[in-house]
């Protein structure tokens, strides 16, 4: 039933067609992902700006300032359980319902728990709420980068996924002004609206993201995998760019063919469910391992120790009043999502490795000096330094790792595993998410600046480990992708990889430009497919 198994065609049928200007339908995927992804962003910032407001602190003491930090940082961090009990719950429910559909359902469930956040008068009632909200945002993340990558054009697909994360970051710069405009209004400052109100927010976005997904077509990938061959040529045709019927219906070919080619190939390994765990021709384990690496090294940074805590940073080790540190976190939070802008019209021109291995190095030096920095909390200049070097963390992360982490999982991983192995990077993401917040108030009350020395280690450790395991994946279709792990038997692909990969793609783009004889190229091998009359 409309719009759930199919979406309302009135919006698409508009804008097929028309050459340069179908372009639209897949800007408007990209903007629906980019306002689901910002729910993502919106929780990880709000929930810092009211731990320390009276109003919150008299409704739940036993998480207050003088409470227990464990339990406080619990009932922050419970919310990225829910979220990965969503994202593994895609691994069932995914390929079965799609991408598009997944998201409205995941959002669906959003909005319940959002309901039950900003009703709450009982701690208990809150962990249930962020739960909640946790499970339905964790189908949606787990969804949305797939949706708009598999929609995008080989060439633009880093460029709307960066769009779409960089949404992301502006829902934690929006969570923060919120966070200071209730703190500020003399209607709000010192009620319960100064914590109920930033939280029923959400339930905005999530409506929103859930019209705007009515009127738009799912991943022909996923179509095909589901054996919806008719509906896979007609979203295919909507988002070609060729105005000429007889060009377009080429190009529908080609790539329908490509798809289906790429399905058929990995379906006849007979490989099952547990076989995502083994390597296989296409190397189905190295590559999810890859997927889960790129997303838990982002959140194993440290980014979210002050993502979430950057308020409780500000007043409580730096010393500064509550409405300076609500102020500086929504500066830092603009800064911060400034800096997303950045790799949008670099990242298919130079590249996910470089742009990784700068935040690696970046963030790495940003966390030796806050843990210096921080070291002499009594020391103003050391103080000032410290604040400055929370905006450089936020700087390069938003470069070269935000993005980059979300981009490759959905890039490194065969369409046959695809929805299963995203799910299960995106699920471990979280949990390390639910590590990294839990711990953060703890390890600051114990160790303070040793908690930042903890960071420096593991920044440290990414830079061999991107450079000699991530491949590159510039301007290359999904499946030239699966052709370079197919034609590189080994785990250290990052060296070398882009220039083996440029090599695949101008095999499939001569033989693409022929179309001799009906000679097609998938994952790097000329195959005589039979052409049906």
């Amino acid at each position: 039933m409309k719009p759930f198994s199919a979406p309302y065609s009135v919006l698409t049928d508009r804008l097929r067609g028309r050459g340069e200007s179908s372009k639209w339908i897949e800007y408007l995927i990209t903007t629906t992902c980019a306002i689901g992804n910002m729910l993502f962003g919106y929780d990880q910032g709000v929930m810092g700006g009211f731990l320390t407001s009276a109003p919150f602190e008299k409704t739940f003491p036993s998480i207050s300032s003088t409470g227990s930090s464990t339990l406080q940082g619990f009932t922050v961090a419970v919310y990225e359980i829910g979220c990965a009990v969503g994202a593994l719950s895609v691994i069932f429910a995914g390929d079965r319902f799609g991408r598009r559909t997944t998201v409205i359902y995941g959002q669906m469930i959003l909005i319940v728990g959002s309901i039950l956040q900003f009703t709450s008068y009982s701690l208990a009632q809150l962990i249930v709420g962020r739960i909640v909200t946790g499970i339905g945002n964790g189908m949606a993340v787990a969804v949305l980068p797939t949706w708009n990558g598999e929609c995008s054009r080989p060439t633009a697909r880093g460029r709307a996924v960066m769009w779409q994360l960089n949404v992301n970051i502006f829902g934690i710069a929006v969570a923060y002004w919120v966070d200071y405009g209730v703190n500020q209004s003399s209607l709000t400052v010192n009620t319960d609206w100064s914590w109920r109100f930033p939280l029923s927010l959400q339930v905005v976005f999530s409506i929103l993201t859930i019209i705007m997904a009515f009127f738009l077509p799912d991943s022909p990938r996923a179509l095909v995998k589901q054996g919806r061959m008719g509906e896979a040529r007609d979203v295919i045709d909507m988002l070609s760019l060729e105005s000429d019927a007889e060009t377009r219906e080429d190009a529908i070919n080609f790539s329908m063919s490509i798809i289906e080619t790429s399905l058929l190939e990995e379906a006849e390994s007979n490989s099952s469910w547990g076989d995502i765990f083994t390597q296989g021709r296409p190397r189905f384990f190295q590559r999810l391992c890859l997927a889960t690496m790129s997303l838990a090294m982002m959140q194993l940074s440290g980014i979210n120790l002050i993502t979430y805590y950057a308020p409780t940073i500000f007043q409580n080790t730096l010393g500064m009043t509550r409405e300076m540190s609500l102020l500086l976190s929504g500066i830092n939070g603009i800064e911060y999502w400034l800096s997303t802008f950045i790799p949008i019209p670099l990242i298919d021109r130079l590249g996910r490795r470089p742009m990784f291995l700068f935040a690696a190095v970046g963030q790495c030096i940003s966390m030796a000096v806050l843990a210096a920095t921080i070291a002499y909390p009594n020391d103003k200049a050391a103080g000032y330094c410290a604040a400055v070097f929370l905006f450089v963390f936020n700087t390069v992360s938003g470069i070269g790792f935000q993005g980059n982490s979300f981009l490759l999982p959905v890039e490194l991983t065969p369409l046959q595993t695809r929805g299963k192995s995203v799910s299960i990077a995106t699920g471990i993401f979280w949990l390390c998410n639910f590590f990294v917040v839990m711990i953060s108030p703890v390890l600051i009350s114990k160790i303070q600046w040793g908690t930042y020395v903890l960071w420096t280690g593991t920044n440290l450790c990414f830079i061999p480990m991107i450079y000699f395991l991530i491949p590159e994946t510039q301007n290359a279709t999904l499946e030239d992708v699966s052709a370079l792990f197919e034609q590189s038997e080994t785990w250290l692909i990052g060296p070398g990889s882009k220039k083996r990969l440029a090599q695949i793609v101008a095999n499939r783009e001569a033989i693409e430009a022929t179309g001799a004889d009906g000679e097609k190229v998938f994952t790097g091998h000329v195959e005589k497919l039979t052409m049906e009359s």
